[in-house]
Parts: structure tokens; sequence; C-alpha cells
């Protein structure tokens, strides 16, 4: 083996480890994202709903594939809630263009996004004090109704006559849920970080 090809076997390996399965499916969650995005303002309501369940749906596999084949890595890290947050809370966004009709009004989206930013610098300075800010259940279920929130307006949109009687019901419901759910995870993931803060050191 040459000098040359040494000097570049282990920069060739690390890239290969930073581009590996769990993050490449985690990149191509974020590009899904991006395609929803251009599909809801074009009124492309079902094929948006498409894409977004594949990139809400996949979620899950990329943290599990990392894990069970130990291909933790930094950026995965990083990026994996980063794309979570991106896909959430940009669709609440571009939904409250189509509100009343999306169930979803501009200050919902501002509660779910103020909420996501919250958290992320919280967990961002606490982990970096080494203490452990990880996921909790009730964020779990707040981003399952949040899901469902986006799926039943992105339904709701996609009727292009009148939408059942029984869908708005259940859109105004899911909605609230996913609202009142994440102002509670917000609040207990704020109090949990005060009690860590407030903890004296060993």
């Amino acid at each position: 083996m040459s000098e040359t090809t040494s000097k570049r076997a282990p920069r060739s390996l690390s890239v290969t480890r930073i581009l590996n399965v769990p993050n490449q499916i985690t990149i191509a969650r974020l590009v899904l994202s991006m395609v929803v995005f251009v599909l809801i303002p074009l009124a492309q309501y079902w094929s948006a709903l498409a894409f977004f369940d594949v990139a809400a749906g996949t979620d899950w596999l990329d943290g599990y594939l990392a894990r069970k084949y130990n291909l933790v890595t930094r950026l995965g890290r990083i990026l994996d809630p980063f794309v979570d947050k991106f896909l959430i809370c940009g669709v609440f966004i571009f939904l409250v263009a189509d509100y009343p009709k999306s169930g979803i009004a501009a200050w919902m989206a501002v509660v779910v996004v103020t909420r996501e930013l919250l958290v992320t610098v919280m967990r961002s300075f606490l982990e970096g004090e080494g203490i452990d800010f990880s996921a909790k259940t009730a964020g779990k279920v707040k981003m399952v109704f949040q899901c469902g929130a986006v799926i039943i307006s992105l339904m709701a949109l996609g009727f292009a006559s009148q939408t059942p009687s029984w869908m708005n019901w259940l859109l105004t419901i899911v909605v609230w849920l996913a609202v009142g759910s994440t102002i509670y995870s917000g609040a207990a993931y704020i109090w949990q970080a005060i009690r860590m803060m407030m903890r004296p050191a060993d």
C-alpha cells in the first residue's frame, strides 16, 4: 500500500461511518420533510400526507439501527432530533395558511415551535453540563398527538368538497390533544430542568 493510500484510508473510514445507514435514513427524512413543505402550498394534500407518513413513520428506524449495530455518531445525535422538530414545526406552520379548514391556528403553531425550541435549548445546556435530559414519556405521547393532528388535518384538506362532519369533530379533538400535550410536556421538561439545576453538586 502506498503512503498516499495509507493517509487516505482513515478519512475514507471516517466518511463511511458518518454516512452510515441510520444517518442516511435521517437525511432521507429531512429531504422528505422538504417535499412535504413544497406540496402543502400546492394543495397536493394527499401526496403531502403520503410523504409525511413515511417521514414520521420511520422516525424510530434510524435510532433503532444506530443502537442495535453500534452506529451511533455525533452527527446522528444532532441530526435525528433536529429532523423531528423540523418536520413537525414546519408542517404546523404551513398548515396555518389553510386555517380554519386545517384546524391549526397560528397561536397553536407558535405553541408547538416555542416548546420545541425551549426544550432543545434546555437539553443542550444540561447535557453540556453532563446531565442526562433524554426524552420522557410525555414527550413521546406529545409527538404521537402532533403527528395525528397533522395526518387528520391533511386528510380534511384533501377533500375537495365538503369535509365529513365526523372528521371535523375528530380534527378538533386531536388538535387540542396535540396542543394540550405539547404544553404539558413542555411544562414537565421545564420543571425537570429547574430541579436539576437546583440540585447541589456532588
